[in-house]
């Protein structure tokens, strides 16, 4: 297992737990009562960290190398179903951006999310989460497609933000997010937006535009990411934590401002200790908007997700 900086006390406490279960399998002796003891530290620990992560803390457990992403999630919510389709039959494949039919307890939703990969050769792959326009093209076509075929739309957003290499605002990268933005607002099926990572600028935008936006615990969304900001700002990146509590991009900070619907739990110490529970649980959230969201007229739908958007940042002075 990998760990991050503020983590250092729960690696400790796994080392000891190691050393002791080593010991034990030489020696036969019968250690159960201190591996429990020190399970219960290292579970202590995780809560007393992850109940005060700070904004900046927040940001690098939503790049932890163990949580799962995109892909993860799908396999791990469809009853094995999932089709992937690919292309935006225009330029290619872009392998940043997935998307496909799956059946979730019977009942068929169109998953789209941006994938990161899962190893250095992967993530080369993926562009490491970065789609080009192509991505952009390739999730509303299969938006349409899901609108045509009255099927949900489940987005789960995972990216430090779209391409911004040369070719991709040459293809059209700007105009492609923003067509998204347009006709995702009027999608009459409902749309399920979920951050399960980060969330980073118009390349989260462009497929974060649903009925419920909600975020994962340990996750962020902004315009810009932390060191991306001090850089701007400060032309280095050593006033990121600064730059990280000025954003006010934590799932709190989003719920409080009204620029998201809810908070999805994660398991004790972060989506990356237990895939199983936290797929269980957006598994239950999905099931539970789109029950909800069908009861719905495709036109009470559309009125609603453009009046929640539009009062976004709206000041009314009396």
């Amino acid at each position: 297992m990998n760990y991050l900086d503020f983590e250092k006390p729960i690696e400790e406490l796994f080392e000891q737990l190691e050393k002791i279960k080593q010991v034990a399998e030489k020696s036969g002796v019968d250690v159960s009562k201190t591996t429990s003891d020190i399970e219960e530290k290292i579970k202590n620990a995780r809560l007393e960290i992850y109940a005060k992560l700070t904004p900046w803390q927040r940001v690098q457990a939503s790049r932890h190398p163990d949580r799962p992403y995109t892909l993860a999630y799908i396999n791990a919510v469809t009853d094995n179903t999932f089709i992937e389709l690919h292309g935006d039959r225009t330029v290619k494949d872009d392998k940043a951006m997935v998307g496909g039919f799956g059946s979730i307890d019977g009942k068929t939703v169109m998953f789209i999310g941006q994938q990161k990969g899962i190893n250095t050769k992967m993530r080369q792959i993926r562009n490491f989460g970065m789609p080009n326009p192509e991505g952009y093209r390739k999730a509303l076509r299969l938006m349409k497609l899901a609108e045509k075929f009255n099927k949900p739309i489940v987005t789960f957003i995972d990216t430090p933000g779209a391409f911004p290499g040369i070719e991709a605002e040459e293809r059209g990268q700007g105009e492609a997010i923003a067509r998204n933005l347009m006709e995702m607002s009027q999608l009459k099926v409902p749309v399920i937006c979920i951050i399960i990572g980060e969330g980073a600028s118009g390349g989260a935008l462009g497929i974060g535009i649903g009925d419920r936006v909600l975020m994962l615990e340990n996750t962020w969304y902004s315009v810009i990411s932390p060191e991306s900001c001090s850089s701007i700002l400060w032309r280095n990146w050593n006033n990121k934590e600064r730059a990280a509590e000025a954003l006010k991009l934590t799932p709190d900070d989003m719920l409080g401002n009204k620029l998201i619907d809810g908070i999805i739990k994660e398991p004790i110490g972060g989506a990356h200790t237990n895939h199983e529970e936290v797929f269980k649980t957006v598994k239950e959230e999905i099931l539970k908007h789109i029950k909800t969201l069908e009861k719905l007229t495709p036109k009470k739908r559309v009125e609603q997700r453009i009046d929640k958007f539009c009062a976004m940042g709206v000041v009314i002075e009396g």
